[in-house]
């Protein structure tokens, strides 16, 4: 029988198997290297195109804050013309009301009464004058809560004193203007 030694074979069968192990090892260590920088590469993609969408809706909310602010200051003006407008309103229904008082004044003052001053505090007029007898101050305070323009007259004070070394009484009353005048001049058309 013949012997062969099969020691060498081994030795080079094992030799080779560990060089196809260590190539395998490299190409699992180059392929595992090359997937880490391929997903680095892809993430810091991902990452930059974020940070652009970021910035750009950085921008736009930028825009929105200035159209925004922009928004404000009209209904600012918006809100400042209507208050305008508002007390022009206003005006425009008040600006006979000194015409119908003075008118619905002369009309109402029994004779034998004598006005010597006239004020008007938003719908408080307080009348104040002469009387040769108080009978005429209680008729004049009648014929105002009578008138449609007045309502609620309020004796303040009376009491006696000497105008042109006559005997007088002087008087002082308060009496609230109505604003049924700017009512019924709309209803009339605006004709007074």
């Amino acid at each position: 029988m013949i012997r062969i030694n099969l020691l060498p074979h081994r030795e080079l069968a094992r030799a080779a198997r560990r060089r196809q192990i260590n190539l395998l090892l490299g190409i699992a260590v180059a392929a595992g290297v090359i997937a880490v920088v391929l997903g680095h590469s892809v993430i810091a993609a991902r990452q930059s195109a974020q940070d652009a969408r970021n910035a750009f809706i950085e921008q736009e909310i930028a825009k929105l804050d200035s159209q925004i602010g922009e928004i404000k200051k009209i209904r600012e003006q918006t809100q400042a013309l209507l208050e305008r407008k508002q007390v022009v309103e206003t005006l425009q229904s008040n600006r006979t009301e000194v015409v119908h008082l003075f008118d619905q004044m002369i009309r109402l003052l029994p004779d034998g009464l004598y006005l010597k001053s006239f004020k008007q505090a938003g719908d408080v007029v307080t009348i104040s004058g002469y009387t040769q007898s108080s009978a005429r101050v209680s008729t004049l305070m009648r014929n105002l809560n009578d008138s449609p323009w007045f309502e609620s007259a309020n004796l303040v004070e009376i009491k006696s004193a000497t105008v042109n070394n006559l005997r007088a009484n002087e008087f002082v009353l308060s009496v609230k203007q109505t604003r049924q005048q700017a009512d019924d001049s709309k209803d009339n058309g605006g004709k007074a």
